[in-house]
């Protein structure tokens, strides 16, 4: 089991950088796939990032491709989600997800596959 904490959210203007942080819990950080996910007021939770469990292999969301990089460091059990030029269609809460399972590349943009999440962060862009 792994428990999923986020953080570096906040309020920004377009155009800046920020970068999310998730640190888990437990000793087999590594076996899991991590994934960023966000839901913005009024709207379904949305695939951001993903990232193999060695860190290998990536996707990302039409929405946010070229502009974010997710990225993990297992010897310290983090995940990071870099995100530059920032837009207001960004806001939302940002969400760290961990899944146990095999997934393909494809696969890894499925909510439902991750069975551990995060408490989430906001941030919100300003116009």
């Amino acid at each position: 089991q792994v428990q999923l904490v986020e953080s570096g959210g906040g309020l920004v203007q377009t155009g800046v950088s920020l970068r999310l942080s998730c640190a888990a819990s437990g000793r087999t950080f590594s076996s899991y796939t991590m994934g960023w996910f966000r839901q913005a007021p009024g709207k379904e939770r949305e695939f951001v990032a993903a990232i193999s469990r060695g860190g290998g292999s990536t996707r990302y969301a039409d929405s946010v491709k070229g502009r974010f990089t997710i990225s993990r460091d297992n010897a310290n059990n983090m995940v990071f989600l870099q995100m530059n030029s920032l837009k207001y269609e960004d806001t939302a809460v940002y969400y760290c997800a961990a899944s146990a399972e095999f997934l393909t590349i494809f696969e890894t943009s499925y909510a439902s596959r991750y069975g551990y999440w995060g408490q989430g962060t906001q941030v919100t862009v300003s116009s």
